[in-house]
Parts: C-alpha cells; sequence; structure tokens
C-alpha cells in the first residue's frame, strides 16, 4: 500500500489513486462535487483542542506529531475507519485543507500509518 498526502484544493490526477479526506472540518469553498468521489473520515482528524495547539506552527511540529499519535493510539474505532477506506494494493491519497503542506495531520498520518502497518485489521 502506498501512502501520500495533498491539498484538497489541487486538482484529482489518476496518480492520486484512492482519495481520503482525513480533517474535521469540510475544506472551506469546496463543494463535494468539485472535490469528486472520496472517502470522508474525520474520525481521525486530531481534536480540536489539538488542532488549535498546533496551528500549524514548524516548531511545535514534533510534539504536535507525538499528541496526534497518542489520540490515534487511543481511538482503534477511527484508525479502522479509515484502513477500511484504503485501497491495500494501490496508492492511496490522504487530502487535506490547509495551506501547510509539510507539517500537517495527513503527513503525521501517513507517517503514524507507515509505522503500524502491522496494526492493518
Amino acid at each position: 500500500m502506498e501512502l501520500r498526502s495533498k491539498r484538497a484544493y489541487l486538482p484529482a490526477e489518476d496518480a492520486d489513486g484512492n482519495r481520503v479526506l482525513v480533517d474535521r472540518l469540510w475544506p472551506r469553498g469546496l463543494s463535494k462535487e468539485t472535490l469528486g468521489d472520496v472517502a470522508w473520515v474525520k474520525a481521525v482528524a486530531p481534536s480540536d483542542a489539538l488542532r488549535k495547539w498546533f496551528g500549524h506552527d514548524p516548531a511545535k511540529w514534533d510534539e504536535f506529531r507525538k499528541r496526534y499519535f497518542a489520540e490515534l493510539d487511543a481511538n482503534p474505532e477511527g484508525v479502522a475507519a479509515l484502513r477500511a477506506q484504503l485501497s491495500p494494493k494501490g496508492r492511496n491519497t490522504l487530502l487535506f485543507g490547509t495551506r501547510e503542506e509539510q507539517h500537517n495531520n495527513a503527513v503525521a498520518l501517513c507517517e503514524y500509518l507507515r509505522a503500524h502497518r502491522e496494526h492493518r485489521h
């Protein structure tokens, strides 16, 4: 399974493969028709408190990942819901809404899923 992340506002491409939105909030200004046929698994998004604390501040990135991974560890149902939407053999693109392309929950979630492959349900 291949994982990558991409801004939801960028056009869909065949190379994206299976697309899954992993933000708690729907991307502002995007209609469901514009985003296309994507699954939305908001259950794996960071808590509102963590999201607001982080604010996409690169200086908080390491601590954000630590706290977010702890939230994911405590949320096996949400992680299982995401895994159910992923294509086990193909490319999966986790979509996010923020302009910050390197320090966001989708990037961290890809890292988490790669590190926890053995826990696939």
